[in-house]
């Protein structure tokens, strides 16, 4: 079986080709390939799919076997398998995902994709929710961008004990069927910091519907303008929350590391 290791900021996926057939048990399939020591190494699997509706289908799982709804920093390096591989010849695609469909647009270098723009959807926001942990109390604004997401203002998140905190969010009662959980401060009213536990696969380097839903919750606080740059462990992130339409576009990169070969 063939794959190609790719990331966006750090955020990194074993891509499989299932246009003409797909593994069996993908979740074990997925536990295996993303140990960092016994496999390839990764935040969990994407599989490229034929589709009915849409020019492709994403099947995301992350690295503990759980299927995942969506992944904005996969979803970009989705569309550049598909461009570099010559599935398509496409710039702008319609990619069917758990979440309903998502549209990308594509950003071409000497015939190679280095960027693409994701038109995210509608953020769905709730009233924030008290969460007790421990002895430490924290007020999470739930957003849902097609996945579940808790985001959470903190003083300063590179001093978080994210080992301890994240599986507690992650898993708080609060949240049925767990939840990804943000940890920023603003920083202007253009910029935001950001670090994130994901559900299914612990802390990430980057995380991209985590930063639309951090960049949705404080606009809709005032706190942030429509753009602005989402800084992660593994890089940074544009998000605009468009007026009119009500849709979030997150742009950013979309990095090949190596093809491999896996034996069974």
């Amino acid at each position: 079986m063939d794959f190609t290791k790719m990331h966006g900021l750090g955020n990194d996926y074993i891509f499989l080709n299932c246009m003409e057939s797909t593994p069996e048990n993908l979740g074990e399939l997925a536990r295996r390939l993303s140990d960092r020591r016994f496999g390839v190494g990764g935040d969990g699997i994407i599989c490229i799919c034929p589709s009915n509706r849409a020019d492709f289908k994403m099947r995301m799982f992350n690295a503990d076997g759980s299927e995942g709804a969506m992944c904005g920093n996969g979803i970009r390096c989705f569309g550049k398998y598909v461009y570099d591989k010559k599935l398509t010849d496409k710039q702008h695609l319609t990619i069917e995902t758990l979440s309903g469909e998502r549209e990308l647009s594509l950003m071409v270098r000497g015939k190679q994709v280095y960027s693409a723009v994701v038109n995210m959807g509608i953020p769905i926001l709730k009233p924030p929710v008290l969460l007790q942990i421990e002895e430490a109390e924290y007020t999470a604004v739930p957003v849902s961008m097609g996945n579940p997401h808790a985001v959470i203002e903190v003083e300063g998140p590179a001093a978080l004990d994210l080992q301890a905190i994240g599986p507690a969010v992650e898993n708080h009662q609060a949240f049925p069927g767990g939840v990804n959980a943000e940890f920023i401060k603003v920083l202007n009213r253009a910029e935001l910091q950001m670090r994130v536990w994901e559900r299914g696969s612990g802390e990430t380097l980057a995380c991209g519907t985590g930063a639309c839903a951090s960049a949705a919750a404080m606009i809709s606080a005032g706190k942030l303008g429509r753009e602005a740059v989402v800084h992660l462990s593994g890089g940074d992130l544009t998000v605009r929350w468009d007026e009119k339409s009500g849709h979030m576009f997150m742009t950013g990169p979309a990095v090949t590391v190596f093809d491999g070969k896996l034996d069974d």
